[in-house]
């Protein structure tokens, strides 16, 4: 009975991670949502979606974005699927959603390191609301590019105070993204930058440091005891 039970069980699996299974089954998920099936079941299909979801899905999912309650589990089905048409409609809602819904919106622009969105995004590191301006800066330091590492360093002297440590920590991401491509010049600039900044938190100035010597290798052993000294 057991070796039976068994035997349905790996069917059922095999079957269900083939292709015409996978398309019915995100057919159905996106049915849930379009229907008038209660949040958890609709909260439930954007669960699975995560897993199967397609550019098919990605205009229901995106529909879903000014949803106060379903937005963040329509962005996490969104953030996976390897089709631009996900960005480009995380791109649109930019413009379409407040508040808490447009810090996820970013959020996951970062997540899906879109470079495209860059320019969109670094209009928001000066907005009042210092959520906003913030994510903006963790999303460009997630995205990691030239583009995104030149928005934040431009904004960076006009930044609040209070939003001086997310802002450098976008930039230390962009250096750690710069040097991982061999752009180890301008990993350096945002390092030596940034431990320069004479009101900066000192954990930021010796993160700086810290990555100005490593960045440098062997070339970093004088700053090193420069800093001992």
């Amino acid at each position: 009975m057991w070796k039976n039970m068994l035997t349905l069980a790996l069917a059922a699996t095999l079957l269900a991670a083939t292709p015409a299974a996978s398309i019915a089954q995100e057919a159905e998920l996106i049915a849930v949502l379009k229907s008038d099936a209660p949040q958890k079941d609709k909260a439930d299909a954007c669960r699975e979606l995560t897993k199967v979801a397609t550019k098919e899905a990605v205009p229901t999912l995106a529909a879903l974005l000014g949803d106060e309650k379903l937005a963040h589990m329509a962005r996490n089905a969104l953030e996976p699927i390897p089709d631009p048409s996900a960005d480009a409609a995380l791109r649109e809602a930019l413009g379409k959603v407040q508040g808490r819904l447009l810090m996820g919106v970013i959020g996951s622009l970062g997540v899906r390191r879109d470079n495209q969105a860059v320019d969109a995004i670094a209009k928001l590191l000066a907005d009042p609301d210092a959520g906003i301006a913030c994510s903006a800066a963790r999303a460009l330091g997630q995205i990691g590019s030239p583009e995104a590492a030149k928005a934040l360093g431009g904004a960076l002297a006009g930044a609040p105070a209070a939003n001086q440590v997310d802002f450098c920590e976008g930039l230390f991401r962009c250096a750690e993204s710069l040097s991982a491509d061999g752009q180890d010049d301008a990993s350096q600039a945002i390092y030596d930058r940034l431990r320069g900044l004479p009101q900066a938190a000192q954990q930021i100035r010796a993160g700086a440091l810290r990555g100005a010597i490593l960045a440098r290798q062997k070339e970093g052993i004088p700053l090193m005891i420069e800093a001992i000294r």
